[in-house]
């Protein structure tokens, strides 16, 4: 990328002037749908450690987002943290989105919600019980950390936890308890709509976290034994 440095606005913000983000953007996800992961996670980080190098350290410093190619550069932050997150460097995929919210305190990317999922898998349990509150209280994946979290400090799920889950989320515990959850055509087609349904949205969350099931044994099994 070329020189890249951060101007501000006039205001409180500042913006992205040099190198190329959205190119890098457009690269990634290309290779991305080409399967060539390594590659496009390699031009993510590389575009982070771009942008990490020009942020002053110890001092306020937030990011316009209705500038384009500033939005490009904290997507590919935001995108970065999310490879680092799905191969389980959860103290890097942690670091990664909390600068993104130092940079963007308005959250415009949610990264608070993949961030609390870091605290869970770290044991941060104070900085866990902060960045939940942030979250909707009928969101699925606050139902669903909110067990997890319960079951990682205990080794068991909260007396009415599967019924409140049950209740609220239906979807997500027949989900949860299922034996498959194939990313085919149906699904497909259903996650993609206008107005996807519950069942699909279940099995997004699914999709988005099932590594953590494979690293961290006990939760799933716990939701499908009661």
């Amino acid at each position: 990328m070329n020189n890249i440095i951060l101007t501000p606005t006039g205001g409180e913000e500042y913006v992205i002037e040099g190198g190329d983000f959205g190119r890098a953007l457009v690269r990634s996800t290309a290779l991305e749908t080409a399967g060539k992961f390594e590659e496009a996670c390699r031009i993510r980080f590389e575009a982070f450690q771009q942008l990490m190098a020009v942020v002053p350290e110890n001092e306020e410093c937030n990011l316009s987002w209705e500038d384009g190619p500033t939005r490009d550069g904290l997507t590919l932050v935001k995108f970065s943290a999310i490879d680092h997150f799905l191969v389980g460097d959860m103290e890097m995929a942690a670091g990664m989105l909390e600068l993104l919210l130092d940079l963007d305190p308005e959250d415009h990317l949610d990264a608070t919600t993949t961030l609390a999922y870091c605290y869970v898998a770290l044991g941060e349990d104070e900085l866990f019980d902060e960045a939940v509150a942030d979250l909707p209280e009928q969101s699925a994946d606050r139902a669903l950390l909110m067990l997890w979290s319960a079951f990682r400090r205990t080794g068991s799920l909260p007396p009415d936890g599967l019924e409140w889950l049950g209740r609220d989320f239906p979807a997500l515990l027949a989900e949860f308890r299922a034996d498959n959850h194939p990313a085919d055509e149906l699904y497909l087609a259903d996650i993609e709509a206008a107005h996807p349904s519950q069942q699909a949205r279940a099995r997004e969350l699914w999709l988005r976290t099932e590594h953590l099931w494979r690293r961290f044994h006990g939760f799933v099994e716990a939701l499908k034994a009661r």
